[in-house]
């Protein structure tokens, strides 16, 4: 049996119930603030991005079948302790092969466009937010984005890129969101569950009308932004 984690001096709170299958844990300092999630499914369960490692989160992944696979949206939603989180949950990792070299001395599994995990989740790379970002698609509850960072919520709670100082290429960004709105209708996405700025969404656990809400962008408009400091 594996050796649980040095504690958190804060223990994290339980991780919050978004869909009877999906739940998302507290924020983690160690991502900056960042939204990890955990899906449960019959043919494995997934880790996206690294929760606050602490003794109560690995309960909970422990309690709930493990996971089968971790998977980074983006190289800021690497933990510092991911070598601890595969060693004790003997899953496999999973990133973009253009961040794959931050995860030095770990086994990855590497992909390049997309990458379907099983029947019901597949890995969509959306560059733009970093070279490797990526977004997971869950066609569970009438389709679910995990956007990472990619797409986050504004202040309005609304949907959008966003232009930061560190943002890798803002054009790459926008045109990877235009085949998000060219690959999904209103059938296939419904909602999204973004990597940060949950605190926007004022209550809610994930963004509804997802579809509507990305048509409604002006991406021309957007390509013009300045970045947010």
């Amino acid at each position: 049996m594996s050796s649980l984690p040095t504690q958190s001096i804060h223990p994290t709170k339980l991780p919050r119930t978004v869909f009877n299958t999906i739940f998302a844990f507290p924020p983690n300092r160690d991502t900056l603030g960042g939204t990890a999630y955990f899906i449960v499914g019959n043919e494995g369960n997934i880790l996206i991005d690294s929760p606050p490692w602490d003794e109560t989160n690995q309960n909970f992944l422990q309690l709930h079948g493990g996971v089968r696979w971790l998977f980074f949206t983006h190289r800021g939603g690497i933990g510092k302790q991911t070598p601890e989180i595969q060693q004790s949950l003997g899953c496999e990792v999973v990133i973009h092969e253009q961040e794959a070299y931050l995860l030095p001395g770990l086994t990855v599994t590497k992909f390049q466009e997309e990458l379907i995990l099983n029947s019901q989740s597949q890995l969509i790379w959306t560059p733009g937010h970093s070279p490797g970002s990526a977004c997971l698609y869950y066609s569970e509850h009438g389709g679910v984005l995990f956007s990472g960072r990619h797409l986050l919520p504004n202040h309005q709670g609304e949907p959008i890129p966003l232009r930061t100082a560190k943002t890798f290429h803002w054009r790459r960004q926008i045109n990877s969101v235009q085949l998000l709105l060219e690959r999904f209708d209103t059938d296939s996405l419904q909602y999204i569950c973004p990597g940060a700025n949950l605190g926007f969404l004022r209550g809610k656990q994930m963004i509804d009308q997802a579809k509507q809400r990305l048509d409604r962008l002006d991406l021309k408009a957007l390509l013009q932004t300045q970045p947010i400091l």
